[in-house]
């Protein structure tokens, strides 16, 4: 049932600047004022930021799916910083929304945010990312365990063992780096692998990683691979390594599929990266979020503990992707266009075949 609303909202309504609570109307502070009839269900959804490329498709998918559902969205991003997550959690319990998705900053930062949705009895799924000890109704993501598994298979078979292995990864805030990371070691202690360094990038800024690679290059330069948290560190890191001659000579690995990601397996400077179907995560997610507001049981038996409670896990299977299956799995699936991927190969063959034509002597 929709939850009247209170005099918290009507006060905030009295005070911040309407807008209309419509997908791709992303704020960075609380400011979007619903104006649907009391019998539309609404649903807060909350970014870290849209540092990662894949974030944008995320929303516009969820977006979508809960529209059709006969939901509004109302979308935040709080670029980065966790004091504006806080305060966009606050004011989607202040509106009375009727579910809340957040893709958290941190996983121990929202504790506090979400038990108080929960008190306020608006459900809360935690998206991609957990929030730990906060007993929200969902945790949906993908196997987080089985992306490292994957990066650290693709290194390990290429490399074979007792190689030299250095790690750049995401913040320690974020627990699925932690997940990740279980994965991809277990693999290497298999494969006697030798890590060299260890580095982790705050707030996934993929500028620490060009940054770290350049001040650490005498260790670096004797490494046989690098495991990159994900595909915009990887592109930093290939940066850096190509300025110093050694692009494709350190395989280099990620995660999200970009197209840039792709577009450097296809040209040989990126091993593998790991596909995510985020259309089908952010379809479930929507979909678990619309059953939540009306208080319809989602039918998820599979528990996650969360440090302090288990709660109800969706667990989507990633994909490892090289240039072996990268048409299969990408193009034949419409996640990036073919013209796209090859872009720079095709660009390649062309100066190629004008150089060769303008070698040629004419008669």
């Amino acid at each position: 049932m929709r939850k009247i609303r209170n005099t918290v909202a009507a006060v905030m309504a009295a005070v911040f600047v309407f807008l209309g609570a419509a997908c791709g109307k992303d704020q960075t502070s609380p400011i979007a004022v619903p104006t649907q009839a009391e019998d539309v269900l609404t649903i807060g959804l909350s970014f870290d930021s849209y540092v990662i490329e894949r974030w944008t498709r995320d929303r516009d998918v969820f977006c979508a799916t809960a529209n059709e559902l006969g939901a509004e969205v109302n979308v935040q991003s709080a670029n980065g910083e966790m004091d504006t997550q806080i305060s966009q959690i606050e004011y989607f319990i202040g509106i009375g929304v009727d579910a809340i998705v957040i893709v958290t900053i941190d996983a121990d930062g929202l504790t506090d945010a979400i038990k108080a949705a929960k008190d306020a009895g608006i459900p809360v799924i935690c998206y991609d990312r957990i929030v730990r000890n906060a007993n929200a109704d969902l945790y949906i993501s993908f196997d987080n365990v089985a992306v490292g598994t994957n990066m650290a298979e693709a290194i390990c078979e290429d490399i074979g063992e007792d190689a030299n292995i250095v790690e750049i990864m995401g913040p320690e805030s974020d627990y699925n780096v932690a997940q990740v990371m279980e994965g991809f070691e277990a693999v290497c202690e298999e494969y006697g692998e030798n890590i060299l360094l260890t580095y982790n990038c705050d707030n996934w800024r993929a500028e620490l990683a060009y940054e770290f690679v350049n001040d650490n290059i005498e260790t670096i330069s004797e490494a046989d691979a690098i495991m990159c948290g994900n595909d915009a560190l990887a592109g930093e890191t290939v940066h850096a390594l190509a300025e110093w001659g050694l692009a494709g000579k350190i395989k280099v690995v990620g995660q999200d599929a970009e197209l840039e990601a792709c577009q450097r397996i296809v040209e040989g400077t990126q091993l593998m990266t790991v596909y995510k179907p985020v259309e089908k995560l952010a379809k479930l997610a929507a979909e678990y979020a619309v059953k939540l507001a009306k208080g319809e049981d989602i039918g998820v038996d599979v528990l996650f503990n969360d440090g302090t409670y288990d709660i109800p896990y969706v667990a989507i299977e990633p994909v490892a992707v090289d240039q072996d299956n990268l048409d299969e799995v990408i193009i034949d699936s419409g996640f990036h266009m073919k013209e796209d991927v090859y872009m720079n190969i095709e660009k390649e063959e062309e100066t190629e075949e004008e150089t060769v034509e303008a070698s040629v002597p004419t008669e």
